[in-house]
C-alpha cells in the first residue's frame, strides 16, 4: 500500500502527557501550552479529563482549563470522560469530542478497573449514548493493544473484540494503543490488518509509547497499512507508568520531522510546535524528550550565535 499523502496529527501533551505529573502544573501554563500547540495548526487537541480529583489530581483542573484557552476555529478540544459525571463537566466546558477507552488485555482490566472488558465497555453504553444524542463526536481508545504489563502478549483477536464492541457504541474513531511500548513494526502490521475488517480504516489511529525506541518504527509500520491518524505528545510528555524510568507517548517533535522528510502532509508548523516543547520543558523543569526537538533547538541556537 502506497503511504498516505496527508495525515492527522492529535497532540496529546496536555491531557495524556501531563496527567502523571507528580507536582501540580498550574492551570495557567497547561492553557498556554494548549494555546500555543493551538496556534502551531493541530486540528485536535486532547485538552484535559473530567475524572475524579482523587484519582488524577493533576486533571482537578479541566473545567478551567476549557473556559480559559483561546479556541481555533477548526480544532477539536477533547476531554476524556470515565462516567456520565465525566460526561456531565465535559459538556459544560464545552468539549468537541469524548473520548472513552477500553483495555484489549482482561489482565489489565481486572487489575486497573477491578472488572472484565465487556463490563468495562459496557459501562461506556450511558456516555456514549449522551455524546451522540448532544451532537459530540465519540472516540475510543484500545489500550495495551500490542502488550500488556501484566498478561504479557496480547491476542490480536482480543483488540478486534474491543475494535467491535467500542465500534457497538457508535464511536468515530478508534485508538490502537501501544500503551507500554513493546510493539514492533510485525505487530502493529498485523493487528491493523485485523482490525481493518472490522472498522472503516479511514476512522482508525495509532497511539505509540516510545518505552523500547520503536514508535517511529510502528507509525511508519501503521502508515504503510493505510492508517492516517497519530497521536502524538510535545516534547514527549508523559511517562510509562509500567516501565519506571522509561518514556512515554512519542514525541510530536518527531513525529512531524518524520511526516515533513516523507513528504507527508500535516498543516502543522514544526518550529511552532519545537518552541511549545521547550516552554513546557521548562515549565515543568524536565529534560525534552524530542530528539528532533532538542537537535533543531541546538541548531537555532547556533545559528543564532553564528549571526
Amino acid at each position: 500500500m502506497t503511504l498516505p499523502t496527508a495525515v492527522r496529527i492529535v497532540e496529546v501533551g496536555p491531557r495524556d502527557g501531563l496527567q502523571n505529573e507528580k507536582a501540580f502544573v498550574p492551570t495557567a501554563l497547561k492553557i498556554e501550552l494548549v494555546d500555543r500547540l493551538s496556534s502551531a495548526g493541530f486540528p485536535n487537541i486532547e485538552t484535559t479529563s473530567f475524572v475524579s480529583p482523587r484519582w488524577v489530581p493533576q486533571m482537578a483542573d479541566g473545567a478551567d482549563v476549557m473556559a480559559g484557552i483561546g479556541r481555533r476555529a477548526g480544532t477539536v478540544y477533547s476531554a476524556l470522560t470515565p462516567n456520565l459525571r465525566g460526561f456531565e463537566g465535559a459538556l459544560a466546558a464545552r468539549a468537541d469530542e469524548i473520548v472513552i477507552f477500553g483495555a484489549a488485555s482482561e489482565a489489565f482490566s481486572r487489575k486497573n478497573i477491578n472488572c472484565g472488558i465487556a463490563e468495562s465497555i459496557a459501562r461506556f453504553a450511558d456516555v456514549a449514548e449522551a455524546a451522540k444524542t448532544h451532537g459530540l463526536r465519540l472516540r475510543g481508545s484500545v489500550s495495551c493493544a500490542l502488550g500488556c504489563p501484566y498478561q504479557g502478549e496480547v491476542p490480536v483477536a482480543a483488540v478486534v473484540d474491543v475494535v467491535e464492541r467500542l465500534a457497538a457504541l457508535g464511536c468515530d474513531e478508534i485508538d490502537i494503543a501501544d500503551t507500554i511500548g513493546v510493539g514492533t513494526a510485525k505487530r502493529t502490521r498485523e493487528v491493523y490488518e485485523a482490525v481493518t475488517r472490522v472498522f472503516p480504516r479511514e476512522r482508525l489511529s495509532g497511539h505509540f509509547h516510545d518505552t523500547y525506541g520503536q514508535a517511529l518504527a510502528n507509525i511508519y509500520a501503521a502508515l504503510l497499512e493505510g492508517i492516517g491518524i497519530f497521536h502524538a505528545s510535545v516534547a514527549g510528555l508523559g511517562g510509562c507508568p509500567y516501565a519506571k524510568g522509561a518514556t512515554g507517548n512519542v514525541a510530536t517533535e518527531d513525529v512531524l520531522y518524520l511526516m515533513d522528510g516523507l513528504g507527508i502532509r500535516t498543516g502543522i508548523d514544526l518550529g511552532q510546535v519545537v518552541a511549545a516543547g521547550d516552554f513546557i520543558s521548562r515549565a515543568i523543569g524536565k529534560p525534552n524528550a524530542s530528539r528532533a526537538g532538542r537537535a533543531l533547538l541546538a541548531k537555532a541556537g547556533h545559528a543564532a550565535a553564528d549571526a
